[in-house]
């Protein structure tokens, strides 16, 4: 038999963990996870005016992560990113990897209609520290512009690596 003192810390042990159940937010369900969503969808790239490969996005694993999967079919290339909000450091967190071998793993947020997502610094052969990011931005129902752009003077200055334009395929 339980004593009532064993039933009472039960009892309240039990209201307690249904009450915090009930005040949780669903997973994913900051209004902050709707940001990358722009991206979902079916591209085409463009570098210039050339078709340089496609993109496929899809919202995956319950609606909280982006997963990326970039074709180039000419330089036989193709790569894939998993995309989530973080709202305890309230910043997009994404992995990239390819058939390179190449691992990035960038940080970042959504502001004032661009989203920019940036790597740590990298140490280069000369001995300073590298940045990379990639920006968002011009972004319509339609399209967008992507720049993936490096810094070796702590953000002072930008220099673009590589600019496409992406199109919703029809």
């Amino acid at each position: 038999m339980h004593s009532p003192k064993t039933f009472l810390f039960i009892y309240f042990l039990f209201i307690g963990s249904m009450l915090t159940a009930q005040n949780s937010q669903k997973p994913c369900s900051a209004p902050e996870t709707t940001q990358f969503d722009f991206w979902i969808g079916d591209w085409n790239l463009y570098t210039a005016d050339t078709l340089t490969g496609t993109n496929s996005i899809y919202k995956v694993m319950g609606g909280c992560t982006i997963q990326e999967n970039f074709e180039d079919p000419k330089k036989g290339y193709s790569g894939k990113s998993w995309s989530v909000y973080n709202p305890q450091i309230k910043q997009w967190q994404q992995t990239w990897v390819d058939n390179t071998g190449s691992y990035i793993s960038l940080n970042g947020v959504f502001e004032n209609g661009v989203m920019t997502l940036t790597t740590g610094a990298r140490k280069m052969a000369n001995g300073k520290d590298q940045v990379y990011r990639m920006r968002f931005h011009h972004i319509t129902k339609d399209g967008f512009e992507w720049d993936w752009e490096s810094t070796k003077d702590n953000g002072a200055t930008w220099l673009t690596g590589w600019h496409i334009r992406y199109e919703r395929k029809k």
